[in-house]
């Protein structure tokens, strides 16, 4: 039996495998040459001849041992800015984004939203030169396609790379090349079965196509989510909050009794509804009953950037008093969440509810049956920390600190489950300390901050200075470092 072989069934545990005819192969990738291929020790960084890191599991192993786990609830750009903060982090992240590329790839393809996944693991792989394997194939995921330009311009630039022929590829190791187009392809071949509902390639997210293909190939999120991690060395621990391969939609009710479907009508809407208008007059009595409305659930193509966020926001007509989850005829109903989410909160010491929209990132994750027993009953997760947005959005306009608070317990202590017939059908309702026992807030924030009224319901008060930018008004953000301190501070 060759090297070779060896190789690709056992690893020593106190060695770096690589080959010396492909130095960027990975424990992952199929061997391409059956000769010469030795075991030798790591080089320094872990990486042989500047080229990818050569494996997943082993670096910073001793950090990751010595550092508590922790468990992270976030959406995708909120929590982006701090995700480096965390050694030995799980992140949860919902699955109901219908906005950005990910919006053109459910109305055409259907499946669960990957937007948030995919920049998150983006974010995850390590630091390279932009020169090397690893920074080629991050600039290739990472790639947009240009918005503002005819659609055959988009459509001849990604056949160029699906062909194999654009720059983009340029310093790929040709196992790796293979295996993302291998899948680009196949995401090509699903939209070309489904020519007539005409798929825009505006803006089209590189890194969305190659997680759709593999999801749709392998029938499994999870799998999609281990492939492109293997393939980018990523070090990220990323679970979606449900495991489906359907199209995942949520709906929030305000006190006003009207109803919001979708995450971008929600959290920030690009064109005026055309159902399920805030005004609950304005519902036809029978639309309950009927499929909800191609136009609201499979947006085509919404395009939301930083920059309109940063224009602020119209606020909703009435608070949001419930968040949860419609089938495609618009009713309600109660998915299980990913069981390996459970399973991490009984063995995290911390949990964090991170930055970023509240109704539409957080609570998402939270509105689903055994979210609360497993969060309140866990013996080891001693601290349930909340770092609270530099300032207010759409969807928690007005709010206060103690309304976040209360806000994330009330979605706890809510019941997501048919309701039983006959005896024995009470429910637990848990204090607010069994689910955020720490909040931080930023030197600055907008947000009012009542720390005796926290301190009463059983919240621990931190209060951290952030980073500001330099245009005047902005409001302060955390960074990683701020939250790497303060995590140690309260976990010490």
């Amino acid at each position: 039996m060759t090297n070779a072989c060896l190789l690709s069934i056992y690893v020593s545990p106190g060695y770096t495998p690589y080959t010396n005819a492909h130095p960027s192969s990975s424990v992952f990738d199929l061997p391409v040459q059956s000769s010469n291929t030795i075991l030798q020790p790591p080089t320094s960084g872990g990486r042989a001849n500047g080229g990818l890191p050569l494996t997943i599991g082993d670096h910073n192993n001793a950090t990751l041992e010595s550092s508590p786990q922790v468990t992270v609830i976030s959406g995708g750009s909120g929590g982006n800015s701090i995700c480096s903060a965390f050694d030995n982090a799980c992140f949860v992240l919902p699955v109901s984004d219908d906005g950005g590329s990910s919006s053109e790839i459910i109305r055409v393809l259907g499946g669960p939203s990957i937007g948030d996944i995919r920049s998150r693991l983006v974010r995850m792989i390590p630091s390279a030169p932009p020169t090397s394997p690893l920074g080629a194939v991050c600039a290739l995921l990472s790639y947009r396609l240009p918005a503002n330009v005819p659609e055959r311009e988009a459509r001849a630039e990604w056949r160029d790379i699906i062909e194999g022929q654009s720059p983009l590829w340029s310093g790929i190791p040709n196992d790796r090349k293979e295996t993302i187009r291998g899948f680009l392809v196949y995401f090509e071949n699903e939209v070309l079965k489904r020519a007539h509902k005409n798929f825009s390639f505006l803006n089209g997210s590189i890194g969305n196509y190659f997680i759709a293909g593999a999801q749709i190939f392998f029938r499994s999120l999870p799998s999609a989510i281990f492939l492109f991690a293997s393939i980018t060395n990523s070090q990220a621990n990323i679970l979606p909050i449900i495991v489906t391969n359907h199209t995942v939609t949520i709906a929030a009710e305000l006190e006003n009794g009207s109803r919001l479907v979708g995450q971008c009508e929600i959290s920030h809407p690009v064109n005026p509804p055309s159902s399920f208008q805030e005004d609950k007059e304005d519902i036809p009595e029978l639309e309950v009953f009927s499929p909800v409305r191609e136009s609201i659930l499979h947006q085509s193509n919404v395009m939301y950037s930083q920059l309109d966020k940063d224009r602020g926001y119209e606020p909703l007509k009435a608070r949001i008093c419930r968040l949860y989850y419609i089938n495609a005829y618009g009713h309600e109903v109660h998915p299980t969440p990913n069981p390996e989410f459970i399973k991490t909160l009984a063995t995290s010491e911390a949990l964090v509810y991170s930055c970023g929209s509240l109704w539409t990132s957080i609570v998402p994750c939270l509105a689903l049956r055994g979210v609360a027993s497993a969060i309140a009953g866990s013996s080891l997760l001693h601290a349930k920390i909340l770092f609270l947005n530099g300032k207010n959005d759409r969807e928690t306009d007005g709010y206060s600190a103690v309304d976040y608070v209360k806000a994330i317990a009330g979605v706890l202590n809510s019941q997501y489950q048919k309701p039983s017939y006959g005896l024995g059908n009470a429910s637990t309702v848990y204090p607010i300390s069994a689910f955020v026992t720490h909040l931080v807030w930023l030197e600055g924030t907008s947000i009012d901050v009542d720390v005796e009224a926290l301190t009463a319901i059983g919240v621990k008060c931190i209060m951290t200075r952030g980073t500001v930018n330099g245009t005047a008004g902005q409001s302060p953000r955390y960074d990683a470092g701020v939250v790497k301190q303060v995590l140690a501070q309260i976990l010490a």
